[in-house]
């Protein structure tokens, strides 16, 4: 409630995905303003209603942590450098450094997907396409994520659909650019302190960043040294958690392309805390993207408000990839 006893619109408000696909036109057209104000405010959205199993988010989640507590002798054949396939193993990334924000390497580890079909363009597969690396160890994973996988290319296009009403009153505004994307697909594995030891001053399970691209969908546990989400009105606040809830946010690029509107969602995944320092968490994290070669213009005033030059979408992934990668 406010000071005044009037109800307070949440900064992270929970959406129902299908009074979009099957309301009536005037359930879509307040579903796409609460939408719009959400994003204004804090780049993040609950999303019900998406129609993804969790026996399925709990099957991924079971065999990945098979792997992940394998000796790392055994893990090492995976590795994997940031933005690539495989195993990201522990000290590989410092998000923090993509906001210009030095800190010590992120406390996780990550086996890391993208897309399964090569492009047209040789030049766009030796940059953004190599088949995915699934580990040997755990067969059982690969018919699990490919399952997810395509359970997320239609909620991303549902929800892309949505953002395209919602921003300019036309659902093939950011779709038309998906039709081949280079989505990516991390399982981020968070361990207590009894493998990460006791953080550094300044270190996190993930610092302070923004995603790069167009639209996150992350399946996350709630935990003490969990996501936070940055808002002017509010600051560093914990994130809100619906268990039957997809957490939805803006990277860089959407930001860009409404013209800063939309906010890149700002957060961090906290360390392990010290109350509860063998916590362990794990967030399947969808990083919905462009078709390679994408011109990502900001659309004009009076719906866009500053007016950024126009970009490669890829050129500038690879560049925000390259900037968190440590050694």
């Amino acid at each position: 409630m406010s000071e005044s006893g009037t109800p307070r619109t949440p900064r992270v408000p929970t959406i129902d995905l299908q009074a979009w696909t099957e309301g009536d036109a005037e359930a879509r057209a307040a579903l796409a303003h609460t939408v719009d104000q959400a994003l204004e405010r804090a780049g993040f959205l609950l999303v019900r209603g998406h129609g993804v199993d969790p026996g399925l988010r709990a099957g991924i989640r079971e065999a990945a942590r098979r792997f992940f507590l394998l000796p790392a002798a055994v893990k090492q054949p995976y590795a994997a450098r940031v933005g690539g396939r495989g195993w990201l193993g522990p000290g590989a990334e410092a998000n923090g450094y993509a906001e210009g924000t030095e800190t010590p390497p992120d406390l996780k580890e990550s086996l890391t997907f993208a897309t399964r079909e090569p492009f047209d363009d040789p030049a766009v597969d030796a940059e953004w396409y190599a088949p995915n690396v699934w580990p040997a160890e755990v067969p059982g994973l690969r018919p699990l994520c490919e399952e997810y996988l395509d359970r997320m290319a239609g909620l991303t296009d549902r929800l892309l659909t949505l953002l395209g009403y919602a921003l300019q009153g036309e659902p093939a505004f950011f779709t038309r650019h998906m039709g081949h994307p280079t989505y990516g697909f991390n399982i981020n594995w968070y361990p207590g302190t009894e493998r990460v030891g006791s953080p550094e001053p300044g270190q996190f399970r993930i610092g302070p960043h923004t995603d790069f691209g167009t639209v996150t969908v992350l399946d996350r546990q709630a935990g003490k040294g969990g996501l936070q989400v940055w808002t002017e009105e509010g600051g560093w606040e914990d994130a809100p958690f619906d268990p039957n809830a997809f957490t939805v946010n803006l990277g860089d690029l959407m930001a860009r392309w409404t013209g800063d509107r939309w906010r890149s969602g700002r957060h961090r995944v906290l360390p392990p805390p010290v109350d509860a320092p063998h916590e362990e968490l794990m967030s399947l994290v969808y990083f919905g993207e462009c078709t390679p070669g994408t011109r990502v213009e900001s659309v004009p005033a009076p719906v866009g408000r500053v007016a950024y030059p126009p970009v490669d979408s890829h050129v500038y992934l690879r560049a925000k990839l390259d900037s968190i990668t440590v050694g």
